[in-house]
């Protein structure tokens, strides 16, 4: 039986479509013509890695048979079906972006705010930078402090009897969130990167290892995915491009019990301590104070932190 890697099939579909398609309608069309049965994947989100292993394609070879349309939605196309003017305009982006891609410019404290963004807008969470720093080294292992964590209110979902009543009876369904952030996820240290979130998200409800590039080879994808699955870490990449484009890789699973004892030496650190006091202020007086909270930036802000380093 014939086998096509993601992007043999990507190819395929666009010789025979001839015009500038996203990943997702890639995806689409190869499900109806049946030829996803022909790929070697089992992952929950193909169109994903699809799309995440185009974007490497046409960025770091210049022989790439593909071309990038546009950013919103972000379009491939395939070089021989595009004009020579495009053709020009196309290998200066390569130029810069092969330049660009040796090694990432931006720093990993300058992916808070992107991951701030996407918390509040599709996890709803309010989150919180926690400096290291702060905490005495001496009262803590190399691991147990997350890089940022957040926590969602029902408050903004339920409505006002609902919230009393789950005051009155110490329940009110938050949900907390861990995150361990870093630059850039590959084969040579994944697995560290993985066990320090395991280590540092031990406490929350759901725990996140989160990243700007993430290697799409095959071996790095099917690592990524046994290790979120045999723990429950999920993955979040982070696009600095398109900050809506961010999305979860894998989900995490989620755990009904908090760790109370590792949150009890995480309030050694005064911005996890200023965090539960926050979300216990927040939850008796009925109202979020977003303020108190990491700043939630706007897209153009965003766009700013990264330009800035680059």
């Amino acid at each position: 039986m014939e086998k096509l890697t993601f992007i043999e099939l990507a190819k395929r579909i666009l010789e025979e479509e001839q015009k500038p398609l996203s990943a997702t309608d890639i995806w689409e069309i190869a499900k109806t013509k049946g030829y996803d049965k022909l790929l070697h994947s089992q992952g929950k989100t193909p169109w994903a890695t699809l799309g995440a292993q185009l974007y490497c394609n046409v960025r770091d070879r210049k022989d790439s048979p593909f071309i990038k349309v546009g950013t919103r939605p972000k379009l491939f196309h395939l070089k021989k079906f595009a004009s020579n003017d495009e053709l020009k305009l196309i290998e200066q982006a390569q130029d810069e972006n092969v330049i660009l891609s040796k090694q990432p410019e931006y720093l990993e404290k300058d992916l808070h705010p992107f991951l701030t963004y996407y918390a509040n807008y599709y996890l709803k969470a309010y989150t919180k930078t926690i400096q290291h720093s702060k905490s005495d080294k001496k009262e803590f292992g190399e691991w147990i402090h997350p890089d940022m964590v957040g926590c969602y209110f029902p408050i903004d979902d339920w409505k006002p009897e609902v919230v009393e009543f789950g005051a009155s009876i110490g329940s009110m369904a938050i949900k907390l969130f861990s995150f361990e952030i870093k630059r850039e996820l590959t084969f040579g240290n994944l697995r560290e990167s993985f066990f320090q979130t395991v280590s540092n998200s031990s406490w929350a409800h759901e725990g996140y290892l989160v990243a700007a590039e993430i290697s799409v080879d095959e071996d790095s994808q099917t690592e990524l995915r046994r290790l979120s699955t045999s723990f429950g870490i999920g993955v979040i990449k982070i696009n600095i491009e398109e900050p809506d484009s961010s999305e979860i890789l894998f989900p995490a699973r989620p755990s009904e019990n908090l760790d109370w004892d590792t949150i009890n030496k995480l309030t050694m650190n005064p911005d996890f301590k200023d965090f539960l006091k926050r979300i216990k202020i927040d939850i008796s007086s009925k109202e979020i104070r977003k303020e108190k909270y990491d700043k939630v930036c706007n897209q153009e802000e965003l766009v700013k932190i990264i330009k800035k380093n680059t």
